[in-house]
């Protein structure tokens, strides 16, 4: 199935899908209109997406920063493009550094590895951006300076956060106006933010990596006993990694390569291929079952062998051989539960947005702090807050995912991308959320591309989250009937209500349909997709 031919809207929700030749599909309706306002300008897809994805580290500092991570995948309109600007370890980091510290923690600057974000913002602009970047900024910079309205959803994370972080160097000072955290419908403004995304933008990223704010950021982390330098910060780089691919059906569903674990939702949709899954409907037991077991097959390689690509045991594509794949997908009873370890193959708080313009440019971009707010480090004076991605290496010695120096973390944040196997473009898409990406992925990939739902029904679908051995977590909209069958194979089965975004993430996704676009905007977030 390549085409919507279910139009219905079944499940609770408010929104419809928004259809258009120009679209833009965010987490936060201010970052969204930031994006239109660039396609109304005449830029192009990478245009928009930057505008929001800028706009998102002021109106979303819960999900995404100036000092985050990022990953995209660009169509041009005649080809596909994979950026991975996540960052690497600091060069002090050896795993006798994070034995005396007891572990790898998950907040301070003994959490953060050079931030990425920027260096991909740079590196989208200089090969793809059609306005200036001074004009991409303009509407982040704006919000900033003169405030805006902090959004619903985003005003609770904001209050979460500051119980866990309130206390680490800066996140007061930038984050707690007046002592406290900004209620819903509260103006919350940061001259400081303005400031340095105006840095950013006249020296063209230099001063974040080689200049004044690399400065600033290399002494706090002095100050603050953290290992980072200007070094470190130099020597960072965004590379254009290409992507990997899994045919599913008539579609081939694209991931960024490890250190991303996006080859996860490639390894499950194959496995699932194999299985001939679509022809139960897709709100069944039977269905969610396959989905379910192929997922835990798939983590439990990705948790094995996943890391940075130059440090992985094997190449990534020998998990995703058909005949591997074939093999693992036989370990599936279709009427158990299983616990599955990993395979052996022959040898051989995040925010997520999607735009799309009039000539064909597509854009699947996603940029995080990891857990919300990150690692709680703002640099004084700056707006810059920090991810937390170094807690994501492991200090299990030999693992190929074990923290050392200059290695990149095995990374949750997946943008995600479909193509047609005739090799025309369908549909940009992904699912923020931590561990809940690549399930996420698996999820839309098979409502949009196999049951044929429009891009809203699918994002707000009710949705499972394996959570380990035999554990998955549903959300309280799922038939209980279809719980109690899952229960009946062998799932232990929770039912996480009042979780939302929290749990099960938040799914943006924009379509093509010939000569315009279907978006669709998850309702467990603030943010909407706008067209024209």
């Amino acid at each position: 199935m390549t085409g919507i031919h279910d139009w219905t809207l079944p499940y609770a929700s408010r929104r419809s899908p928004v259809l258009g030749r120009q679209v833009v599909s965010t987490s936060q309706p201010l970052a969204a209109q930031a994006g239109l306002r660039m396609l109304l300008a005449g830029g192009n897809a990478v245009d928009a997406a930057l505008a929001a994805a800028m706009a998102l580290t002021v109106v979303e500092p819960s999900g995404c920063g100036i000092g985050s991570d990022a990953f995209a995948i660009v169509w041009d309109g005649q080809a596909l493009h994979g950026l991975n600007a996540s960052g690497r370890a600091p060069a002090g980091w050896t795993p006798d550094y994070f034995a005396r510290l007891g572990g790898l923690p998950d907040k301070g600057w003994n959490a953060v590895t050079v931030p990425g974000a920027v260096s991909g913002w740079i590196a989208l602009w200089r090969r793809f951006g059609r306005l200036p970047l001074a004009q991409l900024a303009q509407p982040a910079i704006d919000y900033a300076r003169h405030g805006f309205p902090v959004s619903p959803t985003i005003a609770t994370l904001w209050t979460l956060g500051a119980e866990r972080l309130g206390t680490q160097p800066g996140f007061a000072e930038c984050f707690l106006p007046d002592g406290r955290p900004p209620r819903a419908g509260e103006l919350f403004r940061s001259e400081a933010h303005a400031g340095t995304l105006e840095d950013i933008v006249a020296t063209e990223g230099e001063s974040f990596y080689r200049g004044a704010l690399a400065a600033r950021m290399a002494a706090h982390a002095r100050a603050c006993g953290g290992a980072m330098t200007e070094d470190d910060l130099g020597a960072h780089q965004a590379d254009w990694v290409g992507t990997l691919s899994q045919r599913f059906g008539d579609s081939v569903v694209h991931e960024i390569p490890p250190n991303g674990q996006g080859i996860a939702a490639l390894m499950a949709l194959g496995m699932l291929d194999e299985l001939g899954v679509g022809g139960e409907p897709v709100d069944s037991a039977d269905s969610l079952h396959l989905q379910i077991e192929a997922m835990k097959l798939a983590l439990a390689d990705v948790h094995h062998y996943n890391a940075d690509i130059d440090h992985m045991a094997l190449a990534p594509g020998r998990l995703l051989e058909r005949e591997y794949l074939r093999e693992r997908a036989a370990l599936i009873d279709r009427q158990r539960a299983g616990a599955p370890v990993y395979g052996t193959p022959r040898r051989g708080g995040t925010v997520y947005l999607a735009a799309a313009d009039a000539q064909g440019m597509m854009v699947s971009f996603i940029q995080s702090n990891y857990m919300g707010f990150g690692s709680g480090v703002v640099v004084p004076g700056t707006g810059i807050s920090l991810q937390n991605r170094g807690h994501g290496f492991s200090t299990q010695a030999g693992h190929a995912n074990q923290v050392g120096p200059g290695k990149r973390p095995s990374h949750t944040i997946i943008p995600a991308f479909a193509m047609h196997a005739d090799g025309t473009p369908q549909m940009a898409f992904g699912v923020m959320g931590g561990p809940m990406q690549h399930q996420g992925h698996v999820q839309m990939a098979l409502r949009v591309l196999r049951h044929g739902q429009n891009p809203q029904a699918a994002a707000d679908a009710p949705r499972w989250r394996v959570t380990g051995g035999r554990g998955v977590a549903l959300e309280p909209a799922l038939d209980p009937a279809v719980a109690q069958a899952l229960r009946a194979r062998g799932h232990e089965v929770s039912v996480e209500a009042g979780h939302g975004v929290f749990a099960f993430g938040g799914a943006q996704l924009v379509l093509r349909q010939g000569g315009h676009y279907v978006a669709g905007s998850d309702p467990r977030k603030d943010g909407g997709a706008v067209a024209f």
